[in-house]
């Protein structure tokens, strides 16, 4: 029993009673007609058990967070294991989720950054050196004469806890105050912490105005800082610019010449879901959104009283700045938008800069006259769409709007000094963008030194592994930042499957539906390699599939039929196969012994002159791409796995 599943009255959906004995440890495929029952045996019997007991075994607690799947119909399954489902379906939409990240290889990543990376200024280039004490007392002592300035040691940054323990050393040590949370409290009469929230503790070491005299004092308290800041101290600048109200200070990442320091370089600095690594405009999405000029002004051909300016059309409230903008630019709110000059479409679009224009303001009597700049539609858009509560309002400006990389980070999702840190002459960012061919030669002889070898050797295996399990599944075209909704369904499955050797799993289950859709022949053979690797891991591989190769590549064939819906659910035959296509019953195997074949069609149909034509086509990797495709016949559009074939398409 230990090398079989034996299954006994399986009823599910159309499925006629069956028993049935799969051998354990092999790569078994279930193949037959569409709606035959493969999918009935192989998701909502076999996986639909495995799962259920899966989770009856852990504890009611671990339970309600868990979706339990009803107990199928069927009289017993013997000898199954925890069973792992990998189908043809579309991966995350969320907009943070990556090949990488969901592969996990981000994570090495951001680990191999923080522990082999190089740090360099953003400002002057430089690598970024050991700081020491007196070079942060010079640069302090520069500030203007009485700037007061505030010394805390960072003992707790952004961890869950409650922290009484050292609150509690921190108050024997000497010290008298600590900032909780951005918070000044007295030492022992800090608030109870909630151990369930992330939370920031700096102790206050001193509190000083800069001045001569104080060195000796300032050297001193960098010291202490230091000491209980792990080598991390932040200066607060009451009274200095905001862009330096808070500096933090290492000795181990700082500019001498620029007097840029960096933060601590741990794996979260380089995380685009963290706030230490997110840049800051677009919170690590990598694009934002803008109101985009071509979207409030779709038909040129409109006058401004027509409707020209779109979202403007229905506010009448408005009406006032427009006849004091066609007064003050002398032209016509009934010309169309297109014969308006191009100086007054610019300032009416994007604010009239230093220049005042006057504006009437009448409520029944009470009329008043002001003159200040316009600011510009745009600019109105944005500042409504950003102060508006109404999720009514919000969505109607969002038709208005459109989607464009980042300014700031310029799509790369981090902050600048995470983009500085570089590993072998590269950033986290400019890996990410290559693809995993070119991460693979990248990541295959990296210049290191003897203590960086040492140091990033496991974390360097477990990344090109997985690099490695990515190419063998034939995804060696795509690229580690390649967003996770832009993937096609057999993309997702693949990468799932990848991600499951990663794992290097033993004695489970794995259910794949149908691996082969959207894979081009010349990777197919890659595929059934992945998945031997599996088998001979010591899993058993169980597939749901049509594809020919796949089945003669099958230690054991399961064909289901003889017809669909009501006239399927039965196993037709079983066996290698060859024992299937000696079988006279199985249909599968009269197709794969050549015994039926589908004909090649001896007349085509002519073409009637009329086509469809895409010209200058940019999405995703269309190059800008001009097709004509026939009408009134059957086309097919084909080419490798990657090439473009859905974003023509679809």
């Amino acid at each position: 029993m230990a090398d079989r599943i034996v299954i006994k009255g399986a009823r599910e959906h159309n499925l006629k009673n069956i028993d049935l004995e799969i051998p354990r440890d092999r790569l078994v495929v279930i193949t037959g007609l569409s709606g035959s029952g493969k999918s009935s045996l192989a998701f909502d019997t076999i996986y639909a058990e495995g799962q259920r007991r899966y989770v009856e075994s852990l504890s009611a607690y671990a339970r309600q967070f868990l979706e339990q799947m009803e107990k199928p119909d069927v009289d017993s399954i013997e000898g199954l294991s925890p069973a792992i489902s990998i189908e043809q379906k579309t991966t995350s939409r969320n907009p943070r989720s990556t090949v990488g990240t969901i592969t996990e290889i981000y994570d090495y990543l951001r680990l191999l950054f923080a522990r082999v990376g190089h740090a360099f200024c953003y400002n002057c280039g430089k690598e970024i050196t050991q700081q020491s004490v007196q070079q942060i007392v010079d640069r302090i002592i520069g500030w203007p004469d009485g700037s007061r300035i505030h010394v805390l040691a960072p003992i707790v940054r952004d961890r869950k806890g409650e922290y009484r323990k050292e609150l509690s050393e921190m108050k024997r040590a000497g010290f008298v105050r600590v900032k909780i949370d951005g918070k000044l409290y007295e030492l022992g009469e800090e608030p109870v912490l909630n151990k369930n929230q992330r939370h920031t503790i700096e102790v206050m070491v001193d509190r000083l105005a800069i001045r001569k005299g104080i060195e000796k004092r300032l050297s001193d308290s960098l010291e202490v800082a230091f000491k209980y800041g792990q080598d991390l101290l932040k200066v607060e600048r009451l009274d200095g610019p905001k862009n330096e109200s808070e500096i933090y200070f290492s000795q181990r990442f700082a500019c001498v010449d620029c007097g840029i320091s960096y933060p601590e370089i741990a794996p979260r600095m380089f995380s685009f879901n963290s706030p230490h690594g997110a840049c800051t405009e677009c919170s690590g999405i990598g694009s934002i959104m803008y109101f985009d000029p071509e979207l409030v002004v779709q038909n040129e051909d409109l006058s401004i009283a027509d409707g020209a300016i779109a979202p403007w059309a229905t506010m009448n409230y408005l009406q006032p700045v427009l006849d004091a903008l066609a007064k003050h630019y002398k032209f016509s709110l009934d010309q169309p938008w297109k014969e308006i000059p191009a100086k007054v479409r610019k300032a009416i679009m994007y604010g009239s800069g230093v220049e005042e224009i006057e504006f009437a303001y009448q409520r029944g009597h009470h009329r008043a006259e002001y003159s200040k700049t316009f600011e510009g539609v745009l600019q109105w858009l944005d500042r409504r769409y950003k102060e508006t509560e109404s999720e009514g309002v919000r969505e109607f400006l969002e038709a208005y709007m459109n989607m464009r990389p980042c300014p700031t980070c310029d799509g790369a999702r981090l902050k600048k000094e995470s983009l500085f840190v570089r590993f072998n002459g590269k950033s986290i960012s400019e890996v990410t963008a290559m693809s995993i061919k070119q991460a693979l030669a990248f990541f295959a002889a990296p210049k290191l030194s003897a203590q960086e070898a040492e140091i990033g050797r496991l974390i360097l295996k477990e990344i090109r592994e997985r690099l490695n399990f990515l190419a063998d599944v034939g995804l060696e075209y795509l690229t580690l930042d390649r967003p996770s909704g832009s993937l096609s369904g057999g993309e997702g499955q693949r990468i799932r499957l990848a991600t499951q050797i990663g794992s290097s799993l033993v004695g489970v289950l794995y259910i794949l539906d149908e691996p082969s859709i959207g894979l081009h022949q010349r990777d197919n053979q890659r595929l059934l390699t992945t998945l031997k690797r599996l088998k001979e891991l010591g899993n058993t591989v169980l597939v749901v599939e049509h594809d020919r190769e796949t089945m003669l590549e099958a230690d054991h064939l399961i064909d289901m039929g003889p017809g669909a819906g009501i006239h399927g659910g039965y196993v037709v035959s079983q066996g290698t196969p060859d024992e299937v296509m000696r079988d006279e019953n199985s249909l599968t195997g009269k197709y794969l012994s050549g015994e039926v074949e589908i004909p090649v069609p001896s007349r085509r149909r002519q073409l009637s002159g009329r086509w469809l034509t895409v010209k200058g086509a940019h999405e995703n990797n269309l190059r800008d791409l001009t097709v004509a495709i026939p009408l009134g016949v059957f086309t097919c559009i084909t080419g490798v796995s990657g090439s473009g074939k859905s974003t023509l398409v679809l």
